[in-house]
């Protein structure tokens, strides 16, 4: 169904997806009357078990001492919001964009990229670890919810976009995903649709956003590290002189709102341009433009990497971060080992699911486990059985 578009919004772009011309959920389903296909598709992701377990999940820090650092259930909220103001803008389908946005995260294991290096690295004689492969996983086959099919049985270009929004699959594939394309393509050789395409880039400028947020709370760095920064430093330089002698946590809100305003208005005119010259005239013409439409400009681009590049040595190799993540990897790499060497130590129903000791059916039913887990419960598991 075609829901009708609320007045004073900018009409359906040329190449926005449409909900009417979706290609489908690979289990057919009688359609809703009240909602369209991506809107079931997003009910059911923020209903879903992994997004709620997302609560507990680290962003950056583990289990920050502290209620006002992120998680990675409040960074998908965050990227959602970021996304759908960008769609809305656009002309693209929202709810499609809102369903990717929610959905990026729900493969992350526990500790943050901590977690996802320690299970790649357990994993690796077994095909690795990749969060992007593992959400893939969870919305097809380890969500058990529903009587006829395993998973929560998505749209096709809701998968697409959540396997293909950093762009096309070339080269050896993850297990995961090449087990899953082999019944059901969805052409890794090209592009997302544009509304995959924001959700992308909406998770980097909420990520990198929050962390500058984060990073100045939890005193990592201060305002004045910022200062020579494209954009950013421009930003907190225009608040310092606009508001003088404001309060530190007021003239950090300030600068970080107008740094993603400053990155979503050039996403906005950078599209707007690339549309014009490359000339999309459907959504699947976008797959096949050979680069991204939904971008930032060049100028922009070196700004956010400069941004990204400051982050990486100032917050997430931050002495602090570092202890934190190297305490988190001992944890699953503990936890895993303890696993494989004695599968009988998982809990139905997933005991019944692996094989025997150090077998590949019983390491990709444990790391189906741990990732799932919250950063809570994986640090008690490895107490209980561990320590």
């Amino acid at each position: 169904m075609t829901l009708p578009r609320a007045a004073g919004l900018p009409p359906p772009a040329v190449y926005a997806s449409d909900p009417a011309a979706s290609r489908g959920r690979r289990w057919p389903e009688a359609e809703s009357p009240t909602r369209t296909c991506w809107q079931r598709d997003r009910d059911r992701i923020v209903h879903s078990r992994a997004f709620r377990r997302l609560k507990h999940k680290t962003q950056v820090f583990v289990q920050p001492d502290g209620d006002h650092f992120r998680t990675r259930l409040t960074h998908s909220l965050e990227v959602a919001q970021v996304a759908r103001s960008i769609a809305r803008a656009l002309g693209l389908d929202e709810d499609l964009t809102e369903a990717l946005a929610l959905a990026h995260d729900l493969g992350h294991p526990p500790f943050g990229h901590a977690g996802e290096e320690a299970l790649d690295e357990a994993m690796r004689p077994y095909g690795g670890f990749d969060h992007n492969a593992q959400s893939l996983r969870v919305v097809t086959s380890l969500e058990a919810r529903y009587a006829e099919f395993d998973g929560l049985n998505l749209t096709w270009e809701t998968l697409e976009g959540l396997v293909k929004h950093n762009g096309p699959l070339s080269g050896p594939l993850h297990p995961v995903i090449a087990e899953y394309v082999a019944g059901h393509d969805l052409e890794l050789s090209t592009f997302a649709g544009a509304e995959a395409q924001v959700a992308a880039l909406a998770d980097d400028i909420a990520y990198h956003c929050a962390d500058v947020d984060d990073g100045l709370s939890a005193g990592l760095f201060h305002v004045e590290d910022l200062a020579d920064l494209p954009l950013a430093g421009a930003a907190f330089a225009e608040v310092r002189a606009r508001y003088p002698g404001l309060e530190p946590h007021r003239l950090v809100h300030e600068a970080v709102r107008r740094i993603i305003d400053a990155f979503v208005g050039d996403i906005l005119a950078s599209t707007a341009a690339n549309s014009r010259t490359r000339g999309p005239n459907s959504p699947n013409s976008v797959r096949h433009l050979g680069r991204p439409l939904v971008a930032f400009s060049p100028g922009v681009t070196v700004a956010h990497l400069a941004l990204k590049a400051f982050l990486y040595d100032n917050m997430w190799c931050h002495a602090t971060v570092m202890a934190m993540k190297s305490a988190a990897k001992v944890v699953l790499r503990d936890l895993f080992a303890r696993y494989l060497a004695d599968p009988s130590r998982l809990p139905d129903p997933w005991r019944a699911k692996a094989g025997g000791p150090r077998s590949t059916a019983s390491a990709r039913v444990i790391c189906d486990y741990i990732a799932g887990m919250t950063d809570n419960f994986a640090t008690a598991e490895h107490r209980r059985i561990c320590v």
